[in-house]
């Protein structure tokens, strides 16, 4: 696909140490590792609402407004630097996505995920990329509320952070624009490690 390299990249999450271990955090989880990898410093930009930090051409935020009114920061930051929607790569928690797996793709539904929501109303569309990082569902969507909001278990916590590991692989394709390619890697399941067989 023929798109622009994305200028920001927004982590989605809640604020606060309440917080920071719940599956809805997943988008500051990889957006944590990837500040790591880039060496950049991370500061919190009152007039974005959200902790910022850059690495060359890259911006990168995490709304520290909370999950449902995350829009509030995107659009601010984006209309201050004057970056298009299409330039902007959400990462999130997704519940129709196993743990351990990933999605990347352009504009589309929000699945009833509050982030995404906020923030295309304050951009006006839903044309940005999403890389969405599998949670699993509770299985009740009653449950989704509790779900989201609790911590993984630890064997799901290590299938999301391998997860976040083929997702950071991805990013220099990511960052030089390379959508088909970074897509069809994304949105292929790895598969499952074959049992090993015991000696006789």
């Amino acid at each position: 696909m023929t798109a622009p390299a994305p200028r920001l990249i927004v982590g989605l999450g809640n604020p606060g140490r309440d917080y920071e271990e719940t599956r809805h955090n997943a988008g500051f989880w990889f957006c944590a590792r990837l500040a790591q990898d880039w060496r950049a410093v991370l500061a919190h930009e009152s007039r974005f609402h959200g902790i910022v930090g850059r690495h060359g051409a890259h911006w990168m935020l995490l709304p520290q407004t909370y999950m449902n009114r995350s829009g509030q920061a995107v659009g601010a930051l984006a209309r201050f630097h004057r970056i298009a929607p299409n330039e902007i790569l959400v990462v999130h928690d997704e519940l129709d996505i196993p743990p351990g797996q990933l999605r990347l793709k352009f504009g589309g539904g929000m699945g009833g995920h509050n982030g995404l929501k906020d923030i295309t109303a304050h951009l006006g569309t839903q044309d940005y990329w999403r890389l969405r990082i599998g949670i699993g569902h509770p299985g009740d969507r009653n449950e989704v509320a509790n779900f989201v909001l609790k911590p993984p278990r630890r064997e799901e916590r290590a299938e999301i952070d391998t997860a976040i590991d083929r997702a950071l692989v991805l990013w220099p394709l990511i960052e030089k624009g390379d959508w088909n390619a970074a897509t069809q890697r994304a949105n292929t399941s790895p598969k499952p490690a074959k049992p090993t067989q015991e000696t006789p």
